[in-house]
């Protein structure tokens, strides 16, 4: 089968490139390309954590693998903070670029970091969670409550073997990942197309508010998933279908 293009998919905070996993044999076997980076400090790559690590060291993460490998006309997909990230790679290599997919993600301004993003209220308690368990530099988890609990609550992971699969794997995250702001001064890549994917079921109000925007804005296309926030755990075949739809 002739290769129909490559995807390269940005994982969120707490996670790795591990988390693609189950959707990732549906696209090869459509005939793309896959590239699952994990981002320094996280997953396999957990041992690498160290304080200094931030938004900026992500964004080189992914930068380096286009480079590297030589990858273009890429279709680069970020969820949730990886749309922080997804966000800076395109402004540094637009031209490597087909398309920029932001599912169920962050899309952020220039200057912006994603403290500055999301509901005030919500920073406080990250920034305890900090200083308490996270030696002043990682973020260990999203909520006051533990993983067990938040994971099946707020992203509705609800098969156990999922469970199994997802909590150990989960890693605190360098806190520059969240409060280092990113950069759009390339004007190349704010013309490449884009598309925002809500999972409608997951409730977000900063997400409602880039999907109203999608809907209205040049340039940018909507589509919709009736899953939560994580549907490559989840809903597998669902968003499988709806990034093929996109490519091509």
């Amino acid at each position: 089968m002739a290769k129909k293009g490559t995807f390269v998919l940005v994982h969120p905070a707490w996670f790795g490139g591990w988390c693609w996993k189950k959707i990732t044999p549906l696209l090869r076997a459509d005939g793309y390309d896959l590239y699952t980076p994990t981002l320094t400090g996280l997953g396999e790559r957990a041992h690498l954590a160290r304080p200094e690590i931030g938004l900026g060291t992500h964004i080189a993460d992914v930068v380096n693998l286009l480079k590297y490998e030589d990858l273009s006309d890429v279709v680069l997909v970020g969820n949730s903070s990886g749309g922080m990230v997804i966000t800076g790679v395109a402004d540094q290599l637009p031209d490597a670029i087909s398309h920029i997919v932001y599912l169920d993600a962050f899309v952020p301004q220039d200057g912006q970091a994603l403290v500055d993003i999301i509901p005030p209220d919500r920073r406080p308690p990250m920034e305890a969670l900090v200083q308490n368990e996270g030696q002043g530099w990682l973020l260990p988890r999203l909520a006051p409550q533990p993983w067990e609990k938040f994971v099946p609550e707020a992203w509705r992971i609800t098969d156990e073997a999922d469970l199994r699969w997802v909590l150990p794997r989960l890693r605190p995250t360098p806190f520059g990942h969240f409060k280092e702001p990113v950069h759009r001064k390339n004007t190349a890549a704010e013309k490449q197309p884009r598309t925002y994917i809500r999972c409608v079921q997951w409730p977000n109000t900063v997400f409602d508010r880039y999907a109203q925007e999608a809907q209205k804005m040049a340039g940018w296309h909507y589509r919709e998933l009736t899953t939560s926030h994580l549907p490559f755990i989840t809903h597998p075949r669902e968003l499988a279908e709806v990034l093929i739809e996109i490519a091509a």
